[in-house]
């Protein structure tokens, strides 16, 4: 018999493969979503030396539906995507589009000037450029080496 040594973080690795595939989308039932649950813009955020670029997928939804605040560490969005009132007498309309409220946080790597933020939006497209803090562009951190010897 070969004697196995139990290793917890193994037991953790499994638990969060099993919570991930619940919330999985394909998994996820329908009546789940049309509770109110509404899925969350998609972002992608780059950074370059002098700013962070912070870009959120919105199609269909108008400026005007949407709230942005910017601090020096995060980015809020909030928004609603509204539904079409549309009245058929006869046949069945199924949607898979999602309707109603979300709102999105994204912490940001560095801290920013949120004083000269600079938006765009386009074709459901938000294009953000954060400039980084002057004092975080050039951080520069001395590491002190120990010799062992």
């Amino acid at each position: 018999m070969t004697l196995v040594r139990w290793n917890p973080w193994q037991e953790l690795n499994t638990i969060q493969r099993q919570i991930n595939h619940l919330f999985d989308e394909e998994t996820l039932p329908s009546a789940f979503l049309e509770r109110g649950y509404s899925r969350v813009p998609a972002a992608e955020l780059k950074e370059t030396e002098d700013a962070i670029n912070l870009k959120f997928e919105l199609p269909g939804i108008e400026a005007k539906d949407l709230d942005l605040q910017v601090t020096e560490n995060a980015v809020y969005l909030s928004g609603e995507r509204k539904s079409e009132a549309k009245s058929e007498e006869k046949g069945v309309i199924k949607s898979e589009f999602h309707y109603g409220k979300f709102q999105r946080v994204i912490p940001l790597p560095t801290r920013i000037q949120n004083t000269n933020v600079k938006a765009d939006y386009k074709d459901g497209i938000l294009n953000l450029t954060l400039p980084k803090a002057e004092e975080e562009k050039n951080k520069v951190v001395k590491v002190n080496l120990a010799s062992s010897g």
